[in-house]
């Protein structure tokens, strides 16, 4: 173990106190959909919502129907869940014949011409959204960037990291050090987040109508009718070459050893050419096709499933943010919506997260090589696509073929230590306890996975995916919409929406400059050194 392991075990285990001031958000993206024909809906942002542009909690991704919650970032977990319940219930008061579909792969979509590209209006901030959004379409279709999935941002207090430092006589400032720790849980997530995708992957199918007109697809139909498709043993199709992969991308060689290299990586590929991609001018409708040429126009488009972050400044890169001040955060981007849950995602899978987060601190996080990549694709590729097959093996850090449940065992062991450390820390309940147990379950037992139990009950019930995400999502709707909610959240939510609205016009209204030297500008700091 690495001195440094060893020392944020130590530091946690002293004092688990420290783990009371873990800092969580939750981002959950959910589509729009009709509510009588679960079609992906055709119309603009509901107004009630405000601005997507401008709203601190309520905007909009790739497409005009792919709503995103932001919720603040807190200590509780308790209060997390709260708001992000707040935003569901204010939301569904806001739809008009729709509701929000509670699964992470897409209801019945038309073809590209029926996944309308988010609209921000004219500010320059705001058409750099748009074209960012036309060059995603253009590059990967529209198809792609319909899928909806749940961010968790993840944060250790300061003083944690202080202190942490200390302890291990470091020379380094508390600010790299820090930035140091994080790179070495982001090491460890990726040589087992194929454990996560199995605890939590909950898109083992899909609507037939999102492989039509794709011929190479492996999937196989589930059902009579043939209107959902397949992988018998898949735990989330959603991570797999169906869902966020780009072949263009597996070039970039992204290391996580050094925060520099990582910066270079990114930053290279912003800034150099890439071929195929020149050919893409304008769309049907006159608009600029991309931001550039390159093989990224801004970060945002390296699909990774977690990412090193910093709060960024107004105009600021995030590349740039994080050479100014190091890594703040992390931000999990694999977690897939749970159907079953009312919010797509429950304390009990934010414990298990918090889990899974501190495992991957508290244990020797080898530096990054290209066959440890390799291993690490190889994994979660296996796990994504057959994580549920009996006798299924995994490659070790040695090479060789282990059983799943075997390679699984030193995580959910470091995952149980910490549970009792948090449990301490919290009054001496047994949440986490619980939590890890439950997942030591799932191992030993694939049916209790959530992507075991959508199969399940397709299978069970004879509905196909369509059908059973469209039940859910209108109980939850249904149940939204009877929740009360308390004066003071109503009233916050439509503060923001006004003010949100009112801010889009200002920004509009004021003098800008023409939009490419907005954009000329934005680029030029990819050149410079931060200050």
């Amino acid at each position: 173990m690495s001195n440094h392991a060893a020392i944020f075990r130590k530091v946690l285990e002293t004092d688990p106190q420290w783990l009371n001031q873990i800092r969580r958000g939750v981002e959950k993206e959910s589509l729009r959909v009709s509510e009588d024909q679960a079609e992906l809906a055709q119309t603009p942002h509901p107004p009630g919502l405000g601005s997507a542009l401008t709203h601190p909690s309520i905007t909009t991704d790739y497409s005009e129907a792919l709503l995103e919650f932001i919720t603040p970032v807190s200590a509780s977990i308790a209060e997390t869940e709260r708001a992000l319940q707040n935003l569901h219930l204010y939301t569904a008061r806001q739809l008009d014949g729709e509701l929000l579909w509670n699964a992470s792969m897409p209801c019945i979509v038309h073809g590209d011409a029926g996944i309308p590209i988010a609209q921000f209006g004219t500010s320059n901030v705001g058409q750099m959204k748009r074209i960012y959004r036309n060059g995603l379409s253009v590059r990967y279709g529209r198809k792609m960037q319909a899928i909806a999935g749940i961010h968790y941002n993840f944060s250790l207090h300061g003083s944690f990291w202080a202190e942490a430092n200390r302890l291990a006589g470091s020379p380094l400032s508390t600010q790299a050090f820090q930035t140091d720790g994080y790179l070495a849980l982001i090491r460890n997530f990726f040589s087992r987040v194929w454990l996560l995708m199995y605890l939590i992957g909950a898109s083992p199918a899909v609507c037939a109508s999102f492989v039509q007109g794709n011929q190479s697809h492996p999937l196989q139909p589930i059902g009579d009718h043939q209107d959902s498709y397949f992988l018998p043993f898949s735990t989330s199709l959603r991570m797999g070459d169906l869902g966020y992969t780009s072949k263009a991308q597996s070039g970039i060689e992204v290391c996580y050893n050094d925060l520099d290299e990582y910066i270079s990586a990114l930053r290279s590929a912003i800034l150099t050419t890439h071929q195929p991609y020149s050919t893409f001018s304008f769309m049907d409708n006159g608009e600029r096709a991309q931001l550039n040429d390159s093989l990224l126009q801004i970060e945002n488009e390296y699909y990774s499933p977690i990412r090193p972050k910093r709060v960024t400044r107004s105009g600021e890169a995030p590349v740039v943010a994080l050479a100014r001040g190091g890594i703040e955060y992390v931000e999990v981007r694999c977690i897939d919506i749970n159907p079953f849950v009312p919010l797509g995602i429950d304390s009990d899978t934010m414990r298990l997260l918090d889990l899974f987060l501190l495992s991957c601190l508290i244990d020797e996080s080898p530096q990054c090589d290209e066959l440890g990549q390799q291993r690490n694709n190889t994994n979660l590729q296996r796990v994504v696509n057959r994580g549920r097959e009996p006798g299924l093996t995994l490659l070790s850090t040695g090479g060789s073929e282990v059983p799943l449940h075997e390679l699984a065992a030193p995580a959910l062991a470091s995952m149980a230590e910490i549970a009792t450390w948090f449990d301490c820390a919290t009054g001496g309940d047994e949440d986490y306890r619980r939590t890890v147990a439950e997942a030591q379950q799932k191992v030993s037992n694939p049916s209790l996975t959530p992507s075991a139990k959508i199969l399940s009950e397709m299978q069970k019930n004879e509905v196909s995916y369509r059908q059973l995400a469209w039940n859910y999502s209108r109980k939850w709707h249904a149940e939204h919409l009877n929740h009360p909610m308390d004066r003071a959240s109503l009233a916050s939510l439509e503060d923001q929406a006004d003010t949100s609205s009112a801010r889009q016009i200002e920004l509009e209204a004021s003098q800008q400059q023409p939009f490419e030297d907005y954009l000329a500008t934005f680029y030029s700091q990819y050149y410079e050194k931060p200050t």
